[in-house]
């Protein structure tokens, strides 16, 4: 597996970041991974509130992003949108699709409406993201509690995202 992201400019001010990644696991057990708390916390963040479509929803991420969001669309296994901090200034869209390929399943995550001179940050966190998912899915033994809180980062991800940043920063941005 390779994740790979990309960086794209949606006009003056904001733009958004794309990751993907292709994993040895069929769709229905990545949807889970994608959509249950205790599998999100695995790798991704803490989940708590009304998981369907409509319902709001609170996080906290192991980078330490907190706050909530409202699941807009739950299309099992296939499409999941999210919008984060909906209503306020720094409203944004976390999307994810789900296919089958060969034996596996890629998985898609588009964050959208981030601040354009921040980029470099979230496409860094997003690959770090894919990556704990890709560790997660192969050692069912990884402690469920790992470290973090909204004040301090799961120290994995930390160390992973500091070696990516700079990447990042040199990446053109479309």
């Amino acid at each position: 597996m390779k994740t790979t992201g990309t960086m794209r400019s949606l006009g003056a001010t904001h733009g958004a970041v794309r990751v993907e990644d292709v994993y040895d696991t069929d769709i229905d057990d990545l949807w889970q991974a994608c959509t249950n708390p205790q599998r999100l916390e695995r790798w991704l963040a803490k989940v708590s509130g009304d998981l369907r479509p409509g319902g709001t929803i609170h996080a906290v991420f192991t980078s330490t992003w907190t706050g909530p969001g409202r699941v807009d669309i739950c299309e099992q296994p296939h499409h999941l949108l999210l919008t984060m901090e909906p209503g306020t200034p720094h409203e944004s869209q976390i999307e994810a699709w789900l296919t089958k390929e060969g034996t596996g399943t890629r998985l898609v995550v588009e964050e959208r409406g981030l601040p354009l001179e921040r980029l470099h940050f979230h496409g860094s966190g997003w690959q770090v993201h894919l990556e704990d998912l890709a560790r997660s899915l192969a050692d069912d033994s990884i402690d469920d509690a790992r470290a973090w809180s909204e004040q301090a980062p799961e120290p994995s991800w930390l160390e992973r995202w500091n070696e990516l940043t700079p990447a990042y920063q040199q990446m053109a941005v479309d």
